[in-house]
C-alpha cells in the first residue's frame, strides 16, 4: 500500500501537493502524473469531456464541457457538485433521467433523487482531482475508464 507524502513542489498537471511512490518515481496522488514531467506546452491537451453538476440556490445545472475550468468560470453558481466523464450523449441521458424535475433548459430542482446521484458520483472522488486524473490518463495514452478509479 502506498503512503502519501508531500511532493517537493506542485504537480505540473493538476497542482496537487501530495505524492505517492510508483515504480521508483514520485507521482501526484490526485492525478497520478509523474512528478517532474511536464505536458508539452506546444501541444494541445487531449480532449476529456465531462458532464458537470453545479448548484445555484436550490437548482442544479447538468451540462457538458471539454474545458470545464473555462466553462464553469463563465456560469454563475454556488458550488461545483460533481463531474462525470462523458460528453453530449451522457448529458442527454442525465437530462432524460431527471426530466421529471427539469425547471427549464439544463436546470433541475435539487431533489433527494438528484442529490443521491450526486453523492454516488462524489464517492468516486472530488471533481477537480478526478478531472486531473482523467487528463493524466489521456496524456499517458490510457483508455477511458468509467470506474472513476
Amino acid at each position: 500500500m502506498s503512503t502519501e507524502h508531500a511532493l517537493p513542489g506542485p504537480c505540473a498537471l493538476c497542482g496537487g501537493a501530495r505524492g505517492i511512490r510508483r515504480d521508483g518515481a514520485w507521482c501526484c496522488a490526485s492525478c497520478e502524473w509523474r512528478y517532474g514531467d511536464a505536458p508539452d506546452p506546444d501541444l494541445p491537451l487531449p480532449r476529456v469531456d465531462v458532464v458537470y453538476y453545479i448548484r445555484f440556490g436550490r437548482r442544479v445545472k447538468i451540462g457538458t464541457s471539454r474545458r470545464p475550468r473555462q466553462r464553469l468560470a463563465s456560469i454563475r453558481h454556488d458550488e461545483l457538485l460533481a463531474f462525470e466523464r462523458g460528453g453530449r450523449p451522457l448529458e442527454q441521458q442525465r437530462h432524460s433521467d431527471f426530466a421529471s424535475i427539469r425547471e427549464g433548459g439544463e436546470w433541475f430542482t435539487f431533489t433527494d433523487e438528484l442529490r443521491s446521484h450526486v453523492i454516488a458520483l462524489r464517492r468516486r472522488g472530488e471533481p477537480w482531482p478526478l478531472y486531473g486524473r482523467w487528463l493524466s490518463e489521456a496524456l499517458r495514452g490510457f483508455e477511458h475508464s468509467t470506474s472513476g478509479r
